[in-house]
């Protein structure tokens, strides 16, 4: 499973980077603004620090509009990821695009049908938000199961990539489905490290090395 992070920050970014976990970033124009910085210089920061995928979503809702903003975004770094949402003119944008070899993330999908009309116009990934469903009383999961289901069905390429990320157990739950990707915010990915047996397990280690009195430095 890839793991993608879902944040603008360019220092948390350069942070987990250096963690080796890092597959990729997703961004959105709510992220984007809480930065303060020019979109288009941060979507650059961001591909110089990351290898992988970086989505940077279009803020237009028609159909041209939308692919002269993903013809500026695209000239930013090869990795560059056009995301667009889940509408009409959406769909329209992503089956323009992935013809042209353009990979697309398709976004804002909350029901197993959006996903199949977003595999059907060539999306690279979709991404399912899984949170909000939680939020209204929907079993967020559930979605990704039944996605998981109907690509497996007709063999679809598409990457399912879980959004909405809210703890550790969307997670290991994605995983056991057979999700291609979870981008979560950076807490939630060092929420996967801790574990109070870890804890207590190392600080016995530690206590009963340092009773020896020795170094394996030596020093």
């Amino acid at each position: 499973m890839k793991f993608f992070i879902d944040t603008a920050d360019i220092a948390e970014i350069r942070e987990l980077v250096a963690t080796g976990l890092v597959d990729g970033v997703t961004t959105n124009p709510s992220l984007a603004a809480k930065t303060g910085k020019n979109f288009l210089d941060l979507v650059a920061e961001i591909c110089e620090v990351v290898e992988g995928p970086v989505s940077a979503e279009v803020t237009a809702t028609d159909l041209d509009t939308m692919l002269k903003e993903a013809a500026v975004l695209r000239k930013i770094a090869n990795n560059v990821v056009i995301k667009v949402p889940l509408i009409p003119s959406g769909l329209r944008a992503c089956k323009a695009l992935s013809d042209e070899g353009v990979k697309v993330n398709v976004t804002l999908c909350f029901s197993p049908v959006q996903a199949l009309l977003a595999a059907k116009t060539g999306a690279s990934f979709i991404s399912p938000f899984v949170g909000r469903l939680d939020d209204i009383a929907v079993e967020g999961m559930g979605l990704i199961e039944d996605i998981v289901t109907i690509y497996g069905n007709y063999g679809y390429e598409t990457e399912i990539l879980v959004a909405s990320v809210r703890h550790p157990m969307h997670i290991l739950e994605a995983a056991r489905m057979g999700a291609d990707v979870v981008t979560m915010p950076a807490k939630t990915l060092h929420q996967l490290y801790t574990h109070p047996l870890t804890d207590k397990g190392l600080k016995a280690f530690l206590d009963d090395w340092e009773k020896t009195g020795q170094s394996i430095l030596g020093d």
